[in-house]
């Protein structure tokens, strides 16, 4: 009975203490990680050493460009890449991703074309089409679903953090600092993506920028109407005075109200939202999977002459089903 408490009590003790390591060891990299977290990849980037001048331009590198009113749909297309890249938080600069995918799609073109010769199968102008839309959605078209999905996600903890930040402005201006002295507060105390982006504020008005240009700018980078509305407050106060902090904090109430009837709206649509991102991104998938899991499914009636026919407007239609679904759950609140 005395050598059985023994063992019990042993086993009670080595449970117990690997019990305690592991919550040790579990905290200890959870407090690791809410620490690396709260501070934004500006601050990161200076205290590991570099100058301001690298910090910004480091920041600035996928920056989208400012567009004319004669910009050509291509133009257009190009900036929006650059904003998602930009929105996405992805190290890699938009030329360089870009560059990397016409990369791939020609790569896998040449490889999935000689796999074919190999297995016998007649290179035919249907299978150089198929292969080509393989192709296309394996290099192009997943890595840009990734993106996009990233950029969602980082444009919507933006939309989030924005009337945080307003308060710590307002609360700061309250407090008699300056506007100068708020935009490096919120800088120094909100994590990314908007901790970088006021850091990048105060980066350009330290180096001679106007203030309303440089929030211009990120409102710009971000394309939010809720910078655009803070941006002309601080215009106008600044050339006809009046109470800034009752100004934002009228804002930020708001964007407050706005955000709740959105996330209201949000949920009653969660539906269509779903089986709009299922119904976009299933055709890529299956198409990928299945021609990667059997490839002779495809290839083997794409030696069919209608099969040039039938495939570019099936393609068609799909780019017509996602247009549509877009402008269908493309609410405006």
């Amino acid at each position: 009975m005395t050598a059985l408490l023994i063992r019990l009590l042993v086993l009670i003790a080595i449970f117990g203490s690997v019990f305690l390591i592991s919550q040790l060891l579990v905290g200890s990299y959870v407090n690791r990680r809410a620490e690396r977290a709260t501070i934004n990849r500006r601050l990161a980037l200076m205290q590991s050493g570099l100058d301001q001048e690298a910090v910004t331009g480091a920041l600035l590198k996928n920056a989208p460009p400012t567009l004319g009113p004669e910009a050509t749909y291509f133009e257009q297309a190009w900036v929006g890449f650059v904003r998602t890249v930009m929105m996405s938080g992805i190290q890699a600069q938009s030329r360089s991703l870009a560059f990397g995918m016409g990369v791939s799609f020609c790569a896998l073109l040449l490889l999935i074309t000689f796999i074919a010769w190999i297995l016998k199968f007649p290179i035919t102008a249907g299978v150089v089409m198929l292969v080509a839309s393989v192709s296309l959605a394996i290099s192009v078209g997943l890595p840009l679903l990734y993106v996009s999905r990233k950029a969602q996600k980082h444009r919507q903890r933006m939309e989030e953090q924005f009337p945080l930040a307003l308060d710590i402005f307002t609360r700061s201006l309250r407090a008699g600092h300056p506007i100068a002295s708020a935009i490096s507060l919120v800088t120094d105390e909100m994590s990314d993506p908007i901790g970088s982006e006021f850091g990048l504020v105060a980066d350009e008005v330290a180096y001679g920028a106007e203030l309303t240009d440089a929030l211009l700018g990120m409102a710009e980078r971000w394309d939010l109407d809720d910078m655009r509305m803070f941006v002309v407050s601080v215009s106008v106060q600044s050339e006809t005075g009046g109470n800034l902090a009752e100004i934002l904090q009228n804002l930020s109430n708001v964007i407050r109200a706005r955000a709740s009837l959105y996330m209201k709206v949000r949920a009653l649509s969660s539906e269509g939202r779903m089986s709009a991102v299922m119904l976009t991104a299933l055709p890529i998938l299956t198409l990928v999977g299945l021609f990667a899991i059997n490839p002779g499914f495809y290839l083997d009636v794409a030696t069919d002459p209608i099969f040039v026919i039938g495939f570019p407007a099936l393609l068609v239609l799909y780019a017509l089903g996602v247009l549509i679904i877009r402008r269908i759950v493309d609410l405006k609140v």
